[in-house]
């Protein structure tokens, strides 16, 4: 698949901008601050209804604008006919966003998941490796609702009841310690109820995490193997990933989701009081971990910043080996990342992906887009994008 067209209302920098896109490369070249990441941030965000950059959806809108529109012109190319679709997504910050689709709009934003597909590079990927365990979770999260759409749904309805029961737990472990002074102990039979949804939409989520560790592991094993190209100190060391649960070893983990609904009520219920007396839960998805290690040792404190970065890149070319493996190229967004990277991995890195239906790429100077992924050059500055060639 490829954007065939993009256009921007009063985002992040762009009171208006029209500009059609090709498949194949577009490097968008200018200075730092001149709007090119906003141009392929934007793209990003049809695709994922998030941002790279940011947490919340207020810094896309222009400054003294009061909503932002996304709208981009997406082909099919793997359908026989190369399909059209045209996808809109407008942003208000503090109120629902809202979609269209063919200029019909669709009852919540994200029904328009899935339409486009895209794999992201950027520096920020550093944090796989050596961030904290969230970014780790992030990544599978945002990989399987790029995969199957509708688990979009499944992350938001656990969110919601963690966000209950964690609301739950705060007001009925206050009511406990009241009581250990004497006074009645709370009714906790709601506590319960809330104990059983989060063990169904927590085992759902669960199950789907471990098919997309087990699915990805050769293929990142793969893809380390090409990026790292042998350099000294990289060779000879596989990749290894393993998912870290909150149940430890009370289950089994296999994805097989009334066994792990049932390990998780059952954890639950032997961590109550300790979630009472810190008013979170401890039990469930949001606490696991992607553990990534680099032979018999764990990346994260102990790769090298040049290994870190390989696992990092071998992470995304997963990504992209996994959701093309369903018929259609995602398209492929490289973010200023070939300025962090040693002439080896640039080159290795072009040449692996230099054959995908799309890629757009940013950069500051052209000569940081490495020859192996020429194609249409088009310049950024100041907020005014000019095709060169």
């Amino acid at each position: 698949m490829h954007v065939a067209h993009l256009s921007l209302v009063d985002f992040r920098s762009y009171a208006g901008m029209e500009l059609p896109l090709d498949p194949g490369v577009t490097a968008f070249i200018g200075p730092n601050g001149q709007g090119k990441t906003n141009l392929v941030e934007a793209v990003n965000y049809l695709a994922t209804l998030g941002s790279h950059r940011v947490a919340q959806d207020a810094p896309l809108v222009r400054i003294g604008a009061e909503r932002a529109v996304v709208r981009g012109s997406i082909v099919d190319s793997a359908s026989s006919e190369g399909r059209s679709t045209l996808l809109e997504v407008e942003i208000t910050p503090g109120k629902a966003n809202r979609a269209r689709i063919n200029r019909s709009p669709v009852p919540r934003a994200r029904e328009i998941l899935g339409v486009l597909n895209t794999v992201l590079f950027a520096p920020e990927d550093l944090a796989l490796v050596k961030g904290d365990p969230a970014e780790r979770r992030r990544f599978l999260d945002e990989l399987l609702v790029s995969r199957t759409p509708r688990f979009a749904g499944v992350r938001s309805d656990y969110e919601r009841v963690l966000k209950q029961r964690n609301a739950l737990l705060k007001s009925a472990g206050a009511a406990v310690r009241a009581a250990r002074g004497g006074s009645g102990g709370p009714d906790l039979r709601t506590l319960d109820v809330w104990d059983t949804h989060l063990a169904q939409h927590g085992a759902e989520l669960l199950a789907a995490r471990l098919e997309l560790v087990e699915a990805l592991r050769p293929l990142v094993a793969k893809a380390y193997d090409a990026v790292a190209g042998g350099d000294g100190g990289e060779g000879g060391r596989e990749t290894q990933l393993a998912y870290k649960c909150s149940l430890g070893q009370q289950a089994e983990l296999v994805p097989d989701r009334e066994r792990l609904a049932a390990a998780l009520l059952g954890a639950v219920g032997e961590r109550r009081r300790d979630e009472l007396d810190r008013g979170i839960s401890l039990v469930g998805p949001h606490r696991d971990d992607l553990v990534l290690n680099l032979g018999p040792m764990p990346a994260k404190g102990y790769a090298s910043h040049g290994e870190s970065w390989s696992f990092a890149l071998a992470l995304r070319l997963a990504s992209y080996e996994l959701l093309r493996s369903t018929g259609s190229d995602p398209v492929l967004v490289l973010d200023d990342v070939f300025a962090e990277l040693d002439s080896g991995r640039r080159d290795r890195l072009a040449e692996l992906t230099a054959g995908a239906e799309q890629v757009l790429v940013t950069a500051a100077v052209p000569g940081d887009v490495p020859a192996g992924l020429s194609g249409v050059r088009v310049d950024v500055l100041g907020g005014e994008v000019r095709r060169v060639g």
